[in-house]
């Protein structure tokens, strides 16, 4: 079989490119013939809130991966398309995430379409965005509408996709990332981040964006001191802002939790991440809006108990009172749930638990489940 995988990859930083790659690995392991094709231009710098949108290091020997798709240049969306038509692969596997991707990729599945044989597949991890648009729609309706088939890995995503396309679609959760290595000894972990090993940390995870309710935490933190008082507590946000940075910090002063929070406000790198999930007793994702989330199967890797909103797919995820806590994304009840963790032997079963439930989330499943659903797409 000859596949070919579209959307982030090196050097585009993050977990999309992470979730291209592994799939691309999978596949040729299987002995199929992968070529992924990524960015010349992801995001005009305009339009990027971060500080860069790529990694220094060498790209990965062991796939061919080519930069050739430029998303704001619609002449090159008709090249890339009728390249890989020419190519024909039995099908291109998109990731799709953001309507500003629906013109470009849009335009180059129906180039690709154009040769009869190759089915356009996509993995979707949202139709509607997070932050919403007046373009949203009908960009939405462009790309959906040139797709075969979908990967989905929530419910409400399924629900929001079946109001643009009858197009078939079959599920599978977010497999869990296992890119960031192992946990390490946590004191050693506390060390590497200038922590005192003799404080207790929770973890507020990822890119800072509105939707996923920070404001909400750092409420709910204040209240869960003042009635509780423990002083060897302390919340770490790591994170690069994609939000105002400054209205957090004038929270954070506001509820007087200077001391409290310790922030690392920056792109966290692939190979720092296990210190933080190996420091922290547990994460927290007091989300207002989700689909599903990449950074709770991070914790799944290293095991780590969370506290999560009942937003979206998270409770799909984070079974609660088995591997976490879900509470309704309010600042009494996320300093309730953090209260509840941080109890007894809860922490101890959580970790237990995981062992086990982890085992449903695997990026062989989803290879499967995308060969699954082009065998049904070539009948």
């Amino acid at each position: 079989m000859k596949i070919c995988i579209l959307g982030p990859a090196h050097p585009y930083r993050g977990g999309l490119a992470a979730i291209m790659q592994t799939m691309a690995r999978i596949f040729q392991r299987r002995g199929y013939e992968v070529t992924v094709r990524t960015f010349t231009v992801q995001y005009p710098r305009i339009l990027f809130p971060g500080k860069s949108q790529t990694v220094p290091t060498p790209a990965p020997d062991d796939l061919k991966i080519i930069r050739c798709v430029n998303t704001v240049n619609p002449l090159n969306w008709i090249t890339v398309g009728r390249r890989i038509r020419r190519e024909g692969p039995d099908f291109v596997l998109l990731k799709y995430w953001t309507p500003f991707m629906a013109p470009c990729f849009g335009t180059i599945a129906r180039c690709v379409r154009g040769n009869r044989k190759t089915r356009i597949i996509c993995q979707i991890d949202n139709v509607e965005p997070h932050e919403h648009h007046l373009i949203d729609k009908p960009f939405n309706r462009y790309f959906l509408k040139a797709v075969d088939g979908f990967i989905y890995m929530s419910e409400q995503v399924h629900r929001e996709l079946q109001c643009y396309t009858s197009a078939p679609a079959l599920f599978s959760p977010h497999p869990i990332f296992e890119n960031f290595g192992s946990a390490v000894d946590r004191t050693e972990a506390c060390k590497r981040l200038n922590l005192d090993p003799k404080m207790r940390y929770a973890l507020f995870f990822g890119l800072i964006r509105d939707y996923k309710g920070l404001d909400l935490l750092l409420d709910a933190w204040k209240i869960y001191r003042q009635e509780n008082g423990a002083v060897d507590r302390r919340l770490i946000v790591a994170g690069e802002f994609y939000a105002s940075k400054e209205k957090y910090l004038q929270q954070i002063e506001r509820n007087g939790l200077q001391e409290e929070v310790i922030l690392h406000d920056y792109f966290i790198p692939d190979d720092q991440v296990h210190n933080y999930f190996s420091a922290a007793d547990f994460l927290v994702q007091p989300y207002r809006t989700a689909t599903q989330s990449g950074v709770t199967q991070i914790a799944y890797n290293f095991e780590l108990p969370m506290v999560v909103t009942d937003v979206g797919g998270l409770p799909e995820i984070v079974p609660d009172g088995r591997v976490g806590i879900v509470c309704r994304p309010e600042a009494e009840e996320v300093a309730r749930a953090i209260a509840e963790i941080w109890n007894g032997d809860m922490l101890s079963l959580f970790r237990t638990n995981m062992k086990e439930e982890k085992k449903r989330f695997s990026w062989e499943e989803m290879c499967d489940r995308i060969t699954e659903l082009y065998n049904l797409l070539k009948r």
